[in-house]
């Protein structure tokens, strides 16, 4: 086997290494977490990020800077709107981007999600993506079944990793644990900020030492690469067609959203043999589960899939 050295090729892969290096948090989740253990608690009772780092130096470990950017990124329990000043400041042209460190992907790769499918082929995969709106406002999470193309959709004040924990939570305590370990096997997701803590939603109490049971199995797409999860980016042309591209949805509630993904449930498909997502998804687990997710049919001729549904 022979091999040709090419130079432009080179400093190109050298160069994008090296920017992977740099980007994101140089930390772990636990790391994180202990230090969201620290800060949090504090703030909360009226301290400053200053007054904290003055007196817990020795346990942080880290500079003042470093504690504001981790707040600014979302990354602890706490906001920008919980330190009284900092609201106050404008905000900077150009804010840094943040994310938990891409460790969290390791063995989590589409690789790795292509050779769990090939050795359990009867698996049931689910698919999860977010739904922007205005930006910086109120956001969807969409998380899709494929087998039976239903669809949910919860909707959140920001697009932060917490936010899709909160809800895989509320989730689990409806589903009752084996109900839900049943529904989501395995969760195929892109490389989105939102998705960064994949251990919270993997793993039942999480937050809890030792007590962390494994309810589900994240994996991720390729960068660049939506077409790998492309059952759910489809479906997410009928939400568009209720909620176009670029519009708000800061006025809208999680009834209304209720109301939008039961119009599309109960809209037929061509490749379900002209069954609705909603009676298939019945068949293979039946409506009881589906009330218990919100769930409700529309009959066909109520079907509306257009900006005045909401509008109501």
């Amino acid at each position: 086997m022979k091999t040709i050295y090419d130079a432009e090729h080179a400093h190109i892969k050298a160069s994008k290494r090296i920017s992977e290096s740099r980007s994101g948090v140089c930390t772990s989740e636990d790391e994180i977490a202990r230090l969201n253990a620290i800060i949090s608690p504090l703030v909360n009772q009226g301290q400053s990020i200053h007054q904290i780092c003055a007196n817990n130096q020795d346990e942080l470990m880290c500079c003042e800077k470093t504690i504001y950017n981790y707040v600014d990124a979302c990354l602890f329990d706490v906001r920008n709107i919980d330190l009284p000043r900092k609201v106050k400041f404008r905000e900077r042209y150009k804010k840094p981007e943040f994310k938990v460190d891409k460790g969290c992907r390791i063995g989590r790769n589409f690789q790795d999600f292509t050779e769990f499918i090939e050795r359990n082929p009867d698996t049931a995969v689910v698919q999860m993506d977010s739904v922007i709106g205005r930006k910086g406002g109120k956001c969807l999470l969409t998380i899709h079944f494929v087998q039976s193309n239903l669809m949910l959709a919860f909707l959140r004040d920001a697009n932060t990793s917490q936010s899709v924990i909160d809800i895989y939570n509320g989730l689990d305590k409806v589903l009752r644990g084996e109900l839900f370990n049943k529904l989501f096997p395995v969760i195929l997701a892109d490389n989105g900020s939102e998705f960064s803590n994949p251990k919270a939603i993997e793993y039942r109490d999480y937050c809890v030492k030792d007590a962390g049971l494994r309810r589900t199995s994240i994996y991720y797409c390729d960068p660049g690469s939506p077409y790998q999860k492309g059952a759910c980016e489809v479906n997410h042309e009928l939400i568009r067609r209720v909620i176009p591209k670029g519009t708000s949805m800061d006025d809208l509630t999680q009834k209304d959203i209720f109301l939008m993904m039961n119009h599309i449930n109960s809209y037929k498909r061509k490749k379900l043999n002209d069954r609705s997502p909603y009676e298939t998804f019945s068949f293979y687990y039946g409506e009881e589960v589906l009330e218990k997710l919100g769930c409700r049919p529309v009959a066909a001729s109520n079907i509306m899939l257009k900006p005045a549904l909401l509008k109501k």
